[in-house]
């Protein structure tokens, strides 16, 4: 329970025990949410998620780790980081649904792929 639903109980339990008789009405706020983002992380030559699933209008960050430069660069040129150093980020918002592969062009056994749902 969150802390705002918590204190409502909280004082709705504090007038019923002093007698009073009141009637709470509790509620969340569902404001719009955006679709999570997503974070690969790059290292020891490897996607830390070869394969990752994600609904359409997700942010993917791939995040290198190791201590050699990579890239992220699709196959079908999508998308294309600059080279990566250490702690380097790279992020890409896929705004259509479809299966995108991407490979490290300086170490192009490097492979992972990501599939954007509608």
């Amino acid at each position: 329970m969150n802390r705002a639903l918590r204190m409502i109980a909280f004082q709705a339990f504090a007038i019923a025990a002093s007698g009073a008789a009141m009637s709470v009405i509790a509620y969340e706020s569902k404001a719009a949410t955006a679709p999570a983002a997503e974070v690969v992380h790059i290292g020891n030559f490897t996607f830390n998620q070869p394969v990752l699933t994600v609904h359409q209008g997700a942010t993917v960050t791939w995040v290198n780790d190791d201590d050699i430069p990579h890239t992220v660069v699709a196959k079908d040129m999508t998308f294309k980081s600059r080279v990566l150093d250490t702690g380097d980020r790279f992020s890409f918002t896929f705004a259509k649904a479809g299966q995108f592969d991407y490979f490290c062009s300086i170490h192009p056994h490097m492979t992972g792929k990501i599939i954007v749902k509608a």
